[in-house]
Formats: C-alpha cells, sequence, structure tokens
C-alpha cells in the first residue's frame, strides 16, 4: 500500500527526505508540501511533482489525501506540528533531534500516544548500511559484552541559520550532532540499558553565537558500559562520522563520511556539489556512492512506513527521542557545573536495577586468566590471578 504524505519543510533535510521516500519503494507519493516561505513552498512543489502547497501548517496537516505527516522543520516548531498531527490523528514522523529538551519532547510523545497515532523518531544515522550490520553483530553476541562506544561527528556547521540562532535550536553542536551519537550508542550498549550520568565538556570556540560549537562527553549506563560522544561545529575538512565500538570479545569500527572508499581529485572546473558538507569542489575529494542509501535515509523510511502498514512501532520512535532528548540535557548541566549530573527520566520503560557485568576467566582451579599471547621467540605467555591470594603470575609455556 502506497503512503501519501504531507512534507512539513522545504529546506535542506526536507529534500533528502523527499529523494528517499520517492526513490526506494517507488510507491510512496508526496501530496502537500508547508513551509513558512511560498517561493520554497512552490518550488518545492515543482521540484518534486505534486499540486498542493501552503504556508498553513495546518492545511497540509489536514489534507485530505495525507495519512503521514513528515516534519522536517527546525526545532521550535517540532511540537506545534507534533500536536497538529495529534488532533489530526495522523502517524506523524519527525526529525532529530525531536525537542529542544525533554520537557517538550515529553509533551510530544505523551500526545502522539494519547492519540493513538504511529510516531517514528526520523534518526537516519541508526538506519545506515553500515550501522544495521554493525548492530545486528552486536546483537548475536560477536563482540561479547559491550563496555565501551564512540560515535563522533564533526563538521564546519549547518547550512540554515535558523540552527545558530539558540532560541530556535535550543542548543549547539550537542543538540544538533550529539542526538545522533548518543542513540547510536544506546542501540549498541541496549536500549533497555538506562542511561544514569553524564560527564560533558562544552565551548564555543571559533564561532560568533551563543551556543556551543564544540563538546566531548561521557555517559555512564547503569550496567557498566559508557558511552562517548565528540561532536563539533569547527571542524574543518568535510563531514568526519565514524563510530567505535569494544566489547569483551571483539571491536567494530565504521567510517560512515569524510573516508568512504572512494577517493577523487578534481581541478573544480566541473565540479559542483560533491558531498554533504564538503567544504571545497577541488583538490583530493571523498564522495559518497550513494548519499541517500549511505546515510541511512531509504532504510529509514522503509521501516517507518512498514511500521504503519504492519501497525508495529519502528525502530526509532518518540520515545527514543525522548530518552536521547534527557540524556542532552544532563549534558547541558554537566558542562555547566563541571561535574557528573544525574539523567532525569520522568519515563523510562527498559531493566530497572542492572548490576555492572564483570567477565572472570577460569584458567584452572587455582587460578584466573588474565591474558594469553604468543611470544617473537615462540612461547606462549599467560598471565595469571591466584583465586586465594591474589597474586598476579606469569608463566610461560615453551
Amino acid at each position: 500500500m502506497s503512503r501519501k504524505i504531507a512534507m512539513l519543510g522545504s529546506g535542506f533535510i526536507g529534500r533528502f527526505y523527499a529523494d528517499a521516500i520517492l526513490g526506494q519503494r517507488s510507491k510512496d507519493q508526496i501530496v502537500s508540501v508547508y513551509s513558512r516561505r511560498e517561493e520554497s513552498a512552490r518550488k518545492f512543489a515543482q521540484d518534486y511533482s505534486f499540486q498542493h502547497w501552503t504556508t498553513s501548517l495546518e492545511e497540509a496537516v489536514n489534507h485530505p489525501e495525507v495519512d503521514v505527516v513528515c516534519i522536517a522543520l527546525p526545532n521550535n516548531l517540532h511540537e506545534e506540528a507534533v500536536l497538529a498531527c495529534a488532533k489530526a490523528k495522523k502517524a506523524v514522523l519527525c526529525t532529530k533531534p525531536l525537542g529542544r529538551n525533554a520537557e517538550e519532547a515529553k509533551r510530544m510523545l505523551e500526545a502522539v500516544e494519547a492519540a493513538g497515532i504511529i510516531h517514528g523518531y526520523l534518526e537516519d544515522l541508526c538506519y545506515t548500511p553500515k550501522f544495521l550490520k554493525a548492530v545486528q553483530s552486536v546483537k548475536s553476541g560477536a563482540l561479547g559484552r559491550i563496555l565501551w562506544t564512540k560515535s563522533r561527528e564533526t563538521h564546519p556547521g549547518p547550512h540554515s541559520e535558523w540552527f545558530w540562532d539558540i532560541e530556535q535550536a535550543g542548543g549547539g553542536a550537542i543538540l544538533d550532532l550529539g542526538c545522533h551519537c548518543i542513540e547510536i550508542g544506546r542501540n549498541y550498549i541496549g536500549k533497555d540499558i538506562k542511561p544514569i550520568e553524564v560527564m560533558c565538556w562544552a565551548a564555543t570556540q571559533v564561532k560568533p553565537i551563543d551556543a556551543e560549537d564544540h563538546a566531548i562527553g561521557l555517559i555512564k549506563y547503569e550496567n557498566g558500559a559508557i558511552g562517548q560522544f565528540e561532536v563539533s561545529w569547527t571542524f574543518r575538512g568535510g563531514l568526519d562520522l565514524r563510530d567505535e565500538v569494544m566489547g569483551t570479545e571483539g571491536t567494530i569500527w565504521i567510517n560512515n563520511f569524510l573516508r568512504t572508499g572512494f577517493e577523487m581529485f578534481t581541478s573544480g572546473k566541473g565540479g559542483d556539489y560533491i558531498a554533504e558538507k564538503a567544504e571545497s569542489n577541488s583538490g583530493w575529494l571523498f564522495p559518497m556512492g550513494d548519499e541517500v542509501n549511505d546515510l541511512g535515509y531509504n532504510h529509514m523510511f522503509t521501516d517507518m512506513f512498514r511500521a504503519i502498514e504492519e501497525n508495529r512501532e519502528p525502530a526509532e520512535t518518540f520515545y527514543d527521542g525522548y530518552i536521547v532528548n534527557a540524556v542532552m540535557d544532563a549534558a547541558y548541566r554537566s558542562a555547566k557545573s563541571k561535574l557528573w549530573e544525574p539523567v532525569k527520566l520522568d519515563i523510562w520503560r527498559g531493566k530497572e536495577g542492572v548490576e555492572s557485568g564483570r567477565t572472570l576467566v577460569d584458567y584452572d582451579e587455582n587460578y584466573y586468566l588474565i591474558k594469553e599471547e604468543l611470544t617473537h621467540f615462540g612461547a606462549k605467555k599467560l598471565i595469571l590471578k591466584d583465586k586465594k591470594s591474589g597474586k598476579i603470575l606469569e608463566k610461560e609455556i615453551f
């Protein structure tokens, strides 16, 4: 069954969404677009070959053909749009971050659940082909118990003016990019594992703005795992998008952008758009093979629309968006206090009281095995711990 979509927002992300919606399943249709600027709405409708455009949000949401609303608006307009969808009983998909803070996100979550409508959190980086494969490996146990995750997203800054206004955006690089990194880490560690507290450094190092343009944070989870995020609007060289996962039995490294396996040199005479956040169209460049697909948009909308058709939750919901907002709120508090700050969750639906895991490997009845390695001279070296005395010793086997 095809979906009939109203797109709220006609800018950069709205066009990425439209390309994915119209390209992946080849049966869904955008039938209406809302924009605050008439010329933008008209141009969007023209470019994607449909008739109805409007500068009234309510008109787009309540269009008689529309059964799904896709929100691609500035952060300060998300709540108004979500409440309109809840009132109209229309399924709603909202771009990241869900809210400017956890209170906004909570109100949106409660509104859609009270209305009984399908809701999806458009976290595209949790749908990239590399990420989906990595999560499958983690869930199958290939890495053992997950101890640490790190997600990095850095670039020279966002495209639209509203991002730079702290009142409209709600924050800076943490809110814009940290939301990706936090949700990526949650998926690897386990979305049913509670984030407990956050330590964060944030600063405005380069840009003449009120919000932070650079931040690094640590998120402590109830099971002892640590999630790390690194975000910046000050990075020069394009979009750097990387994930790392470390477990007791293995490690995953993912490079989604900047080093893509596709390298190209050009004088710039014939080049134009190369890749998102690319700072130049000349010299050595690193394009994407299929930007819409490789950044997860195709898989994301396929999951969202199938969830609507199957009357189930998609992989990413408003509940996930709310949890992420709560973690970011703690990050902002920590950046000010310089202390570990608790994650305040009024709504939590995961596990409670999970103990930190600890792996003790028996070597024999007397010793634990700390490490085993082969030396360059052919011996096997064992580092052992005496179970009774606690003494550490090494043993070589030739």
